[in-house]
């Protein structure tokens, strides 16, 4: 080994020590090994790919500095990764700085007509320039079609996203509307258009926001700055806009009449426009009708949770691109444990991964149930509409066709509206599908039914009581 790489890495440590924890120093640059400096360039040694790709997105700038202040600019980083296959042989590749990763989706300029009184177009992203504005994209490029997996949970979704990036506002999924439960890629999905549609079309202005962010910026735009028509004017200059989380905007009725013209300029304009919800638009409340009416122009398209095969191809995909290797009981197991939350799938393949290469030892079955218990354990029970109505039922001594029947007697109204309250509260159905399995009710009569139970648990004790002994018993 060079003396030389030795001493510019210890150098490097020394300066990396004085600026992270003493645990994320001691895990993740302890066991890393320089092995050879030449002219510029740095080569250090790491357990696996997948450590090599935690350092990189993660302490990428303060290897960055710290390896520029060794080395000088134009300073590199290269490493060498050691994996042993079942033979027990090694083998190695090596990776430089920037790896395999996508790189950051570059700015856009965009020129601005300057018809307002203010010259000065008020970018919420940027300090804003006079006649050209550079937009950030805020796109994850990691996030992108390679490893967002198609499967039967997800093909609509992702193929009406295809056809998006291919011709951007030139398809009939304008909007595009992508609903589904927490942890289902929803927002992976959003990314990964705007990833391929900033690939394809260089030149379009593609922008990403979250429905929590977009409201922020409207209340210091629009309200303390009083730049409304700033505001709005920034916005229908994008080419492909994708907000996150939009049923965020429930209740927030200044901010939709924003979000409304923004949007109505948009799609008269022949820009596309994105959107992710945790609910369907039927179940968004506080959402005016006329911004719900348009959100159902395009295609809703929702993520439902994954089948087997496909948490098999997510966990197989996840090895493979982190260069790991695993026993195929294990990955039966994970597969088979971890059914709701795509998430949570990847959580503990990371913490397999990472049991893995600190240990330097397979992963073997006992550890999985290990570490798959700690994310399982989280996860409520699945439980049915079917199963609610059953023990409602029971519970006030009565059939469930009595339950379901149009009779309107206090107590048998009030049994069928604490079963609605839970089936909404429990199940990941929407308000049509319950209301369609309780007695062949709308969507609307569910809302009330939610409504009426809420406000009854704070004014008598006794129906209180009654929902506290239901819960107990579906284990809510």
């Amino acid at each position: 080994m060079s003396k030389t790489a030795e001493t510019v890495w210890n150098n490097c440590l020394k300066f990396i020590e004085d600026n992270i924890s003493p645990q994320a120093y001691k895990t993740w640059f302890e066991p890393v090994i320089a092995v050879k400096l030449q002219e510029n360039s740095l080569s250090i040694q790491v357990p696996s790919k997948f450590f090599y790709e935690w350092l990189e997105e993660h302490y990428f700038n303060l290897l960055k500095v710290a390896l520029t202040k060794e080395i000088g600019k134009g300073a590199k980083l290269l490493y060498i990764i050691k994996m042993e296959n079942k033979a027990g042989s090694s083998q190695s590749f090596t990776e430089k700085i920037p790896s395999s990763h996508r790189g950051r989706v570059s700015s856009q300029d965009v020129n601005v007509k300057l018809s307002s009184k203010n010259p000065e177009l008020k970018n919420p992203f940027v300090i804003p320039g006079i006649k050209n504005l550079k937009i950030d994209s805020q796109l994850n490029a990691n996030y992108n079609f390679d490893n967002f997996l198609e499967g039967e949970s997800n093909r609509l979704a992702r193929s009406a996203g295809k056809a998006i990036a291919n011709k951007p506002g030139g398809t009939s999924f304008n909007p595009l509307l992508v609903f589904g439960g927490s942890g289902l890629g929803k927002t992976h999905l959003a990314h990964a258009i705007g990833v391929d549609i900033k690939e394809k079309y260089p030149d379009k202005t593609v922008l990403y926001i979250s429905a929590e962010k977009f409201t922020q910026q409207y209340i210091d735009s629009a309200i303390k700055r009083k730049n409304l028509n700033d505001f709005i004017h920034f916005y229908q200059l994008i080419d492909v806009l994708i907000v996150d989380d939009i049923q965020l905007l429930s209740g927030k009725m200044k901010t939709q009449e924003a979000f409304f013209h923004i949007f109505n300029h948009l799609h008269q304009n022949g820009k596309q426009v994105i959107l992710t919800s945790d609910k369907a638009p039927v179940d968004m409340q506080e959402i005016e009708q006329r911004l719900l009416s348009r959100f159902k122009w395009g295609l809703s398209a929702e993520l439902q949770v994954p089948d087997y095969y496909t948490r098999r191809k997510i966990i197989e995909s996840k090895l493979y691109r982190d260069g790991v290797e695993m026993p195929e009981e294990i990955i039966d197991f994970v597969a088979r444990s971890i059914k709701t939350n795509i998430r949570e799938l990847e959580g503990a393949i990371i913490s397999l991964i990472a049991h893995s290469s600190f240990s330097k030892t397979e992963v073997d079955l006992n550890l999985a149930q290990r570490i798959v218990s700690n994310f399982v354990r989280k996860t409520k029970k699945d439980v049915s509409i079917d199963q609610i109505q059953k023990v409602v039922s029971s519970y006030f001594n009565m059939d469930i066709e009595t339950l379901q029947s149009k009779t309107r007697k206090r107590h048998i109204v009030q049994a069928r509206q604490i079963a609605m309250y839970f089936a909404k509260k429990m199940t990941k159905s929407s308000l049509a599908s319950i209301g369609k399995q309780i007695g062949s009710r709308d969507h609307a009569t569910v809302l009330h039914a939610c409504k009426t139970v809420d406000n009854l648990q704070s004014t008598d004790k006794e129906f209180k009581k009654y929902v506290e002994d239901l819960s107990s018993k579906l284990k809510y």
